[in-house]
């Protein structure tokens, strides 16, 4: 596990830690645990008050096909998912989540998430893939989702460029709690986009749709190792959690149909006003082709 150190003045820690399921996570997903403005003469501004954020982003393979080990069990997926956000794991210590930021997730277990009591107050906002399929079992349509221990507001659903019959959306809201910007998105995979062409098109709206604000966390499965052209404007914008200094690395997070981690995948972008620490699990991750990343992150 690396030091933390300064990125303008980020901290990243990228460690090995394993997937961390909550105990008591049964056949119910409800048996989890409970869970300034300026002054009007204009000379002093109420400082914005710190926020610590614990993230956890997320594709958590919710399709119903070759490659998704629980698309066919949406139920069960459900619960896995609420143990991930329940107990994860950031530089060593099991933490709980306060914000989540999911992709191929079905709508029907947004709405689980919500009746679960350990997420009573928690916010969610969904949007469907455009072109995306159904889910199997009645949960209803595929796409990406935020979720909040904090209320969310003015919550929006924009299409990215995308190829014919295969639309992207990205989805952004604010925690005025935080007062923090929060978006998610899944960028078009390489069968879709073969030469990357949209990829770097996504990437540059997604940067600009984050927004330039003091607080921003933007997470997803953007299908670009890190190095990739396409995401040079979010690189530029902001921090990734899991890199090192200015090195664009971090630890691998697609899995192979051995369980082997081969690319990174996933990211969550951050303010460079920010602290964060950052963590991948080593192990296979078993509900899903992709191994979350989780953040411990503190606006200041």
């Amino acid at each position: 596990m690396r030091a933390p150190r300064a990125l303008i003045p980020l901290l990243s820690v990228c460690g090995a830690a394993a997937v961390v399921t909550a105990a008591g996570v049964g056949a119910d997903i409800d048996g989890l645990p409970g869970g300034g403005p300026a002054h009007a003469d204009g000379a002093v501004r109420t400082p914005p008050p710190k926020a610590a954020i614990t993230a956890v982003d997320w594709n958590v393979c919710g399709a119903a096909e070759a490659g998704c080990p629980l698309g066919a069990r949406p139920a069960e997926l459900a619960k896995r998912i609420a143990a991930q956000l329940h107990v994860t794991e950031v530089g060593g210590r099991k933490v709980h989540a306060n914000a989540a930021f999911l992709q191929e997730v079905c709508s029907g277990q947004v709405q689980a998430l919500k009746r679960a009591s350990w997420f009573s107050s928690w916010s969610w906002e969904f949007a469907a893939y455009p072109d995306g399929p159904s889910c199997v079992g009645g949960q209803g349509r595929l796409g990406v989702a935020l979720g909040a221990r904090a209320a969310l507001s003015g919550a929006q659903t924009t299409r990215l460029p995308s190829p014919s019959g295969k639309r992207r959306v990205a989805l952004c809201g604010e925690a005025a709690a935080w007062r923090t910007r929060l978006c998610v998105t899944q960028f078009s995979s390489s069968a879709e986009d073969p030469q990357g062409e949209w990829r770097r098109k996504q990437g540059r709206a997604y940067a600009a749709l984050a927004g330039t604000g003091t607080r921003v966390v933007a997470g997803g499965d953007l299908a670009e190792t890190p190095e990739n052209a396409a995401l040079d404007p979010l690189y530029r914008a902001f921090a990734e959690c899991d890199q090192s200094g200015t090195a664009r690395t971090g630890a691998k997070t697609l899995q192979n149909w051995q369980g082997t981690a081969v690319e990174k995948d996933d990211y969550l972008f951050i303010s460079k006003s920010a602290t964060v620490s950052c963590t991948v699990p080593a192990q296979t991750g078993k509900s899903s082709d992709h191994r979350p990343v989780s953040a411990a992150i503190r606006f200041r």
